[in-house]
């Protein structure tokens, strides 16, 4: 499958920023493969990347990652081997996995989702069950989904500190339900080792966090490139607590957007830039593109009406906002068939085993594409990324977006090492007990 080619490609300033990356490759891996040793990275992930033609940076990272029906199926291999090697890492002994996916039941796009990471866990020789915490789920349902593929969901069953379904006693819980309305008290107390941990969940996590962290992280990698960190770290304000329907927390909102507006404008003077700055205000927790704003004005945040106040106060699962996030806007230059696009890059431990472009054929190069109208091309790397056919110039980006990617990476380590102090939790590096005698399920 040939990778679709993006108008970035043949031209503009960031090729200079890759053939950094390239000409720094062992400098960069080197440093990289100094940061795994120090931390427990997540099981799995995936980043959300923008390029601008003068930026390339994460603008959002996912620990409980949906999506992976839309990875090429050419890659499915890298995504088992990955998934072995972590295996192996933890424990050898491991046999047994419990998935508990988010309570989508008629989401079909999430459900082959779930499908095809259960493919990915049964082909790196894991038995895998699927528990709901959906409550109207009390006995195995079966599903039937587009394409002929069926998944079966049970009832989850607590015994003690061990959790399983009916039969099945696992070694280890693998979450893919984000926990943005809380911890189930089901969870809480395992002798089973979760993952990601607990903690990770949007009920703990929060995005300045992590983007603190990997500001830390891109400062590093700046350094062994010879750039401005800017150009792979965008401006960000934690707001706190934010009520949209009040009207003084609104003109606190307005002059932290004021202030990064500000910060932007200066680095766009500095480099002779002419687009026009915007700051992203969303939610500091929580995913699914919900209660997202574009903002080029801090006007636009005094006096909101009642349907942008409606929308910005709520996200998944009608939970409402309070911590508020503004983040530098990075515009995307990237397109496919002539409609933006963005990259998206999915990690298994720290493998990148895979992506795609996030595609929005209604949405412009300064919008959320994360909404509906998008779809997916799966992002397909044929060959290393400086290697080129003949009468072409390489493909240089996608070494940049793993570079990236894999920085976000070590910001999601440490973020969850520090949110693993506030939530009281074990070392980063437990060691799994994995039960003897058991028969396969």
């Amino acid at each position: 499958m040939t990778a679709p080619r993006l108008t970035t490609t043949l031209d503009g300033p960031l090729p200079d920023l890759a053939r950094r990356m390239l000409d720094a490759m062992p400098s960069i891996e080197h440093w990289l493969r100094a940061q795994w040793p120090k931390r427990a990275t997540p099981f799995y992930s995936s980043v959300d990347l923008r390029n601008s033609g003068f930026q390339l940076a994460p603008v959002d990272t996912n620990l409980f990652p949906a999506g992976f029906n839309n990875l090429n199926p050419e890659f499915e291999a890298l995504c088992v081997q990955a998934t072995t090697a972590v295996i192996e890492k933890i424990n050898p002994a491991v046999a047994r996995v419990l998935l508990v996916p988010e309570n989508h039941t008629r989401n079909t796009f999430y459900l082959q989702s779930v499908v095809a990471l259960q493919r990915i866990l049964r082909h790196a020789g894991l038995i895998v069950r699927i528990g709901s915490l959906r409550p109207d789920v009390t006995a195995a349902t079966d599903i039937e989904l587009p394409g002929g593929d069926k998944l079966r969901l049970e009832p989850l069953e607590r015994s003690g500190k061990r959790l399983g379904v009916r039969g099945f006693d696992p070694d280890v819980v693998l979450l893919n339900h984000d926990l943005s309305d809380g911890l189930p008290e089901i969870l809480r107390n395992l002798e089973q080792v979760v993952l990601p941990p607990l903690h990770a969940g949007w009920f703990m996590r929060r995005k300045a966090n992590h983007f603190a962290a990997y500001r830390d992280a891109a400062a590093e990698c700046a350094r062994l490139l010879g750039i401005d960190p800017w150009l792979i770290s965008p401006y960000f304000e934690q707001c706190g607590r934010i009520d949209f329907n009040e009207r003084q927390d609104q003109e606190n909102l307005a002059g932290y957007v004021s202030k990064c507006l500000d910060d932007i404008r200066a680095k766009y003077k500095e480099y002779g830039i002419e687009q026009e700055p915007f700051v992203i205000v969303k939610p500091d927790a929580g995913t699914y593109g919900m209660g997202i704003m574009t903002v080029r004005d801090p006007g636009q945040v005094r006096n909101l009406n009642r349907e942008r106040r409606k929308h910005m106060g709520m996200v998944k699962g009608h939970i409402a906002v309070h911590d508020v996030l503004v983040q530098e806007g990075v515009y995307t230059v990237e397109s496919v068939s002539d409609a933006t696009a963005e990259p998206v890059v999915y990690m298994i431990d720290r493998f990148a085993v895979g992506g795609f472009y996030r595609v929005h054929p209604g949405r412009g190069w300064d919008e959320n594409l994360n909404g509906p109208g998008s779809h997916f091309v799966p992002l397909a790397i044929e060959k290393p990324c400086y290697s080129a056919a003949p009468g072409r110039p390489p493909n240089l980006f996608f070494y940049a977006y793993g570079v990236i990617a894999r920085l976000a990476l070590v910001a999601a380590a440490i973020e969850i090492e520090r949110t693993a102090e506030a939530f009281g939790a074990g070392p980063a590096h437990p060691e799994l007990v994995v039960s003897a005698n058991k028969t396969p399920a």
